[in-house]
């Protein structure tokens, strides 16, 4: 599992982004879960990084992206379920069995409507 945050007032923050992705990639074990996080997005005033660059390099990784703010918590708990779900899916995949999910796993969706939160990628 690998979160790569950078943060949205800090452009070098997200250059050095796909330094990150490339030691992900020749260092992490195969199938490694990734997820790209653009932190402080409750300072919109002082934004540096555009969401629209952000949610492109992801596409280009093939990971999901969401925008947060460590300070308010928003998103940090929608992105961090959605991770786990992603792994608990793929995981899942692999047990044998019936392959029905165990008790206690089922994940909510985000909620995107929410006004109250950044935007999700």
């Amino acid at each position: 599992m690998d979160g790569t945050l950078y943060d949205i007032t800090d452009e070098k923050s997200f250059e050095n982004i796909q330094n990150w992705m490339k030691s992900i990639k020749e260092n992490a074990s195969a199938g490694v879960e990734r997820l790209l996080l653009g932190n402080k997005c409750d300072m919109e005033a002082k934004r540096k990084v555009q969401k629209e660059q952000a949610s492109k390099l992801a596409r280009e990784h093939g990971i999901r992206f969401f925008e947060t703010s460590a300070k308010s918590s928003m998103n940090v708990d929608e992105a961090f379920s959605s991770l786990a779900r992603d792994i608990l899916l793929k995981s899942g995949g692999r047990r044998s069995g019936n392959g029905n999910k165990p008790p206690g796993t089922d994940l909510k969706t985000c909620d995107k409507k929410n006004t109250n939160k950044c935007s999700l990628g």
